[in-house]
C-alpha cells in the first residue's frame, strides 16, 4: 500500500432503498502521512495574525458586545445562505424586533435557530462543556428545532442512508458511510478533536475537522450549516477566539464551487494541502475583512454622533436614539419609543433630525407603521450578504 493510499477510505456497498450503492468511509484524522506543513507555514502565519488582529479589536472595542451581535447574525445568514435560504441580514432583523421580513417565514426561522444554536454551543464550551458528540447533538437539536429539517429527527444521528447531490443514492454525486458506521466514525473524530497536539495548529486543525464532519454528514439535514459552526467552536474551545467574530461562511459562499470541489478531492485524492490552503486563505482574507468593516462602523458611529452633537438642545434626545440604532439598525417609533422609555413624538422628532442629516431612511414608503433603517451602518453589515446564491 502506498503512503497516498492511506489517506483514501474506502468504499462499502450497501442497500439505499431497492437499490445498491458504493458509500464512502474516510480514514480517521490526522491524515497519513501527515499534511505537509512546510507548504504553507506563510500562509498559517498570517491567517494566524489576521485572526489575531481580529480578536484584538473586539476586545478594544467601546462596546464589543454589538460586534459580536451582528457578526453572529451575519454569519448565520451566510451560511443558511449557502443552504438555499433567501434570508437577509435586514430579514433576519426585521423578524428578531417583530416586524415582518420580506422573505418567507420559513427562510428567516432557519436563520434564527442557526442563531440560537451558536448561542447554546458557545455557552455550553464555556461552562466547562467539552466539544463531544453530546454537545454536537445539543446544537444540532436547537438548529433544526423549527422549519425546514424539524421533521429529519433533529439531535440524532442519522440511522439510514443519506447522499449529496442527484435524486437519489444511485445517482448521487456523493453517498457519505453508511448508517451502522456513522458512530464509529463520529467516535474517532471526537478523539481527534479531543487530542492537544503541538505539531497540529488549532487552524489546521478545524480544517481537517471540517471535512471529516462534511464527509461523514452524520444527521439527514443540517450537516453544512453544523459543519461550518463546529469551526467557530473549535476556534472559541482552544482560545484563538474569544467571540464568534469570523464569518468565514463569506468566504465558502463566494468560493462556493472550489468549496465544494476540494472536499471532493480530499475523498477522492487524499488532497489535505490544497484544502487547507484554500481554508488558510479564507480566515486570512475574512478576519481582515471583518476588522475593516468594524473599524469602518466605529468611524462612523463616532462621525455620526459628532454630527448630532451640533444639533444644540435636540441632541440628547437623538443620541440616545442614534446609540439604540446601533444594536438595531432597523427600528420603528412606537417599539424604540417603548424600549427607550421616552415619549413617541420626542423619538419621531429625533428621527426627523437623523433623516435631516442623511443617516436614516424609510424604508416602507407609507404613512403609518414605518420603518427606518440606519443606511450606511447596515451597508457596512450587509456587505456579501446581499445577493443568496442561485
Amino acid at each position: 500500500m502506498t503512503s497516498k493510499s492511506l489517506r483514501l477510505g474506502t468504499y462499502i456497498v450497501t442497500d439505499a432503498g431497492d437499490e445498491k450503492v458504493r458509500a464512502f468511509v474516510p480514514p480517521p484524522l490526522p491524515p497519513e502521512p501527515p499534511v505537509e506543513m512546510r507548504r504553507f507555514l506563510g500562509l498559517l502565519e498570517q491567517a494566524n495574525q489576521a485572526l489575531g488582529r481580529l480578536d484584538g479589536l473586539a476586545s478594544v472595542l467601546p462596546d464589543p458586545s454589538l460586534l459580536i451581535y451582528m457578526y453572529v447574525r451575519k454569519e448565520a445568514v451566510l451560511s443558511s445562505q449557502i443552504e438555499g435560504t433567501q434570508s437577509s441580514l435586514s430579514d433576519l432583523l426585521l423578524f428578531e424586533s417583530d416586524e415582518a421580513p420580506g422573505v418567507p417565514l420559513e427562510d428567516v426561522r432557519e436563520v434564527s435557530s442557526y442563531v440560537a444554536a451558536m448561542d447554546h454551543g458557545l455557552t455550553r464550551l464555556r461552562e466547562g462543556f467539552p466539544l463531544s458528540l453530546r454537545l454536537i447533538r445539543e446544537i444540532h437539536g436547537i438548529l433544526l428545532a423549527t422549519g425546514r429539517g424539524s421533521d429529519k429527527v433533529p439531535g440524532e444521528f442519522r440511522r439510514s442512508q443519506n447522499w449529496i447531490g442527484g435524486t437519489r443514492p444511485g445517482n448521487a454525486a456523493f453517498v457519505p458511510p453508511p448508517p451502522e458506521h456513522v458512530m464509529e466514525c463520529m467516535g474517532a473524530l471526537e478523539v481527534f478533536l479531543h487530542e492537544d497536539r503541538a505539531d497540529l495548529p488549532t487552524l489546521i486543525k478545524a480544517a481537517l475537522a471540517h471535512v471529516q464532519f462534511e464527509t461523514i454528514h452524520p444527521f439527514l439535514d443540517g450537516n453544512g450549516r453544523l459543519g461550518r459552526l463546529l469551526i467557530t467552536f473549535l476556534l472559541c474551545a482552544a482560545g484563538v477566539l474569544r467571540e464568534p467574530i469570523l464569518y468565514l461562511s463569506l468566504y465558502f459562499k463566494t468560493h462556493r464551487q472550489r468549496y465544494y470541489e476540494l472536499l471532493d478531492r480530499v475523498r477522492t485524492a487524499g488532497d489535505w494541502e490544497t484544502w487547507v490552503e484554500f481554508f488558510l486563505t479564507g480566515v486570512r482574507d475574512t478576519s481582515n475583512q471583518a476588522a475593516d468593516a468594524a473599524r469602518r462602523i466605529l468611524a462612523l458611529f463616532e462621525a455620526d454622533r459628532r454630527r448630532i452633537e451640533k444639533l444644540g438642545r435636540p441632541a440628547a434626545s437623538v443620541l440616545r436614539v442614534h446609540q439604540f440604532m446601533q444594536a438595531n439598525p432597523i427600528i420603528s417609533i412606537p417599539a424604540t419609543a417603548e424600549k427607550l422609555s421616552i415619549s413617541a413624538p420626542t423619538v419621531a422628532k429625533s428621527i426627523e433630525h437623523m433623516r435631516r442629516l442623511e443617516m436614516l431612511r424609510e424604508i416602507t414608503g407609507k404613512q403609518r407603521h414605518r420603518l427606518f433603517v440606519y443606511d450606511q451602518y447596515l451597508g457596512i453589515l450587509n456587505q456579501g450578504t446581499e445577493t443568496p446564491p442561485g
